[in-house]
């Protein structure tokens, strides 16, 4: 792998799972990281392991004006910023009926606003000095679809939209966009976000059909090589790229596959109470 060497990162959701994987694969090619999260003190553990590459700072992703604080702080520093990884995101899971207004609005908020919070305090930096990369965390719910997490499913749509949309612009300024579709990695975010009896782990293991989810570390190093290699899109593992194929040539039995998956969900959510 090239070196990130002399590189400048931020890293949101750098507190666990992939954000923290990635913070890892930064360091360790070489690249200066600031490892932020909503949870100060999980940002610091995150920073602490990774020695003089990494500092952290507590950064609410919400807030547009912390977000551009945060880019303008590296800036000024360092005068320049090469890479912004827009990874901060939550999950409900369970029937969409559940859901209150003030939890579509939480995810609206983080999983949508937050990233193009990162896009509008980063993207700006990048044109003016003429090159950068921008990272967002999308998901395999943001290329293919199925209920019980159908606020998750539309955030990772737009996210991956954004992307695509935003990289057609950027390549003209020397700015490369990537979105990165994952399908179960992983993280704490198996175990989150439980609505009326909903089981994350077997859903998206279950979805993925995969025994054991993805490591997140692998999927860091996977981003950085796909950074190298300017792609639009990454998806892991194998068996995603493999479903994301089979969804584009043929969603009628996609959404046949994924009426099923979810009456099969529902079985074992009903066995479990």
């Amino acid at each position: 792998m090239t070196s990130f060497g002399g590189m400048q990162a931020i890293v949101t959701g750098a507190g666990s799972g992939i954000g923290a994987a990635l913070c890892r694969a930064l360091a360790g090619a070489g690249a200066d990281v600031v490892c932020t999260d909503i949870d100060a003190d999980a940002a610091e553990r995150t920073a602490t392991a990774l020695g003089d590459r990494a500092r952290s700072a507590r950064l609410d992703v919400t807030d547009a004006a912390a977000v551009q604080a945060a880019v303008d702080e590296v800036v000024s520093r360092e005068g320049k910023l090469d890479l912004m990884f827009n990874n901060a995101g939550i999950v409900w899971g369970g029937d969409t009926e559940l859901l209150t207004l003030d939890q579509w609005n939480a995810i609206i908020d983080v999983n949508i606003r937050g990233v193009v919070h990162g896009v509008a305090a980063s993207y700006p930096q990048m044109i003016k000095q003429g090159h950068g990369h921008i990272v967002n965390t999308a998901s395999m719910a943001g290329l293919t679809a199925a209920g019980q997490i159908t606020s998750y499913v539309m955030t990772k749509h737009g996210i991956v939209g954004l992307s695509l949309a935003l990289r057609s612009e950027a390549a003209a300024h020397g700015v490369g966009v990537l979105a990165v579709c994952p399908s179960a990695i992983e993280t704490p975010l198996l175990e989150k976000g439980a609505i009326g009896g909903f089981d994350g782990r077997n859903y998206f293991l279950q979805g993925a059909r995969s025994k054991a989810a993805y490591p997140a570390d692998r999927l860091a190093q996977d981003t950085l090589k796909a950074i190298e290699k300017n792609k639009a899109l990454l998806v892991k593992p194998r068996a995603a790229h493999a479903q994301w194929l089979f969804a584009r040539l043929a969603p009628l039995a996609m959404q046949r596959a994924s009426i099923g998956f979810i009456a099969s969900q529902r079985a074992h959510q009903a066995k479990a109470r």
